[in-house]
């Protein structure tokens, strides 16, 4: 085929395009069971004092996520999921 009918054959030409993208922590349940804020965004007490930057994300064994200050405060009175009950063994902490 000529490069010319080709040309005519195509529906439309692609000009120009713009790549949109989106994260999320890796998470089963996007918000924090125990201040109610999504994980994605800082818990109530780094919002209130500026330090948004430092509120990172703590997965349990269990699989459940939470701030990691939020689950600090809790597991000082309780060394249990607040969802499941199961024992509280850090899997990992993200940012």
């Amino acid at each position: 085929m000529s490069e010319e009918r080709k040309e005519k054959e195509r529906l439309f030409t692609v000009k120009k395009w713009n790549a949109v993208a989106m994260w999320s922590w890796d998470v089963e349940c996007d918000t924090c069971a125990i201040c109610k804020v999504q994980v994605m965004d800082a818990c109530l007490r780094c919002q209130s004092d500026n330090k948004q930057e430092e509120c990172v994300v703590v997965w349990g064994e269990c699989n459940h996520s939470f701030h990691n200050c939020c689950m600090s405060l809790w597991v000082v009175q309780n060394n249990r999921c607040p969802l499941c009950q199961a024992d509280w063994v850090v899997q990992r902490i993200g940012r």
